[in-house]
């Protein structure tokens, strides 16, 4: 682990660099930012996603700090929120997360966090092959949920989720996507 020099740490914050810096238990992780195929699909998937999870009383958020404390939050690259979750500094919990894959990410290092936190559901996106993983709260953990049919569901919206021909296909009540 490498010690930043405050005055560094300071001109990133006075430049806006830091804004998908997380902190992990007083612990500085500096992320760099998002390549065009991963801004692509996280785009498309708000977009999506958005309008179904207002329909559900929640709020979305991109790149928005996910708190525990001041020294223990991480930046999903999307939740959505209950409207008590939200806070000055971001949010204070989720019903559901997404994180699209990026070559060298902590996606799956940040589960327990996500636990812990109180998330209902993970989604991870991987943008090669549009795969999809949804991870459920049980018991305090958050599980990997296994497909039934080549189809995954994620409660908390309501949608259905399977991949075919490197396409995510997204069903809910009264309509779909593909992404």
């Amino acid at each position: 682990m490498l010690e930043a020099p405050q005055a560094m740490l300071e001109e990133r914050r006075r430049l806006g660099l830091d804004h998908r810096d997380e902190m992990w238990d007083g612990v500085l992780h500096v992320v760099p930012p998002a390549g065009g195929p991963h801004q692509r699909l996280s785009t498309r998937l708000t977009m999506t996603l958005g309008p179904l999870a207002e329909r559900h009383g929640l709020v979305p958020h991109m790149e928005t700090g996910l708190f525990r404390a001041a020294t223990d939050y991480r930046v999903p690259d999307q939740s959505y929120c209950r409207p008590e979750h939200l806070s000055e500094r971001g949010t204070e919990g989720a019903e559901l997360v997404v994180e699209v894959r990026s070559a060298g990410d902590e996606t799956y290092d940040k589960i327990d966090f996500y636990a812990a936190a109180g998330v209902r559901e993970l989604l991870v996106v991987h943008p090669g092959d549009r795969r999809a993983e949804v991870f459920r709260s049980v018991g305090g953990r958050l599980l990997p949920v296994q497909a039934t049919g080549g189809v995954l569901g994620l409660e908390t919206l309501e949608v259905e989720l399977r991949t075919g021909a490197g396409v995510l296909h997204l069903t809910w009540d009264d309509g779909s996507a593909e992404i």
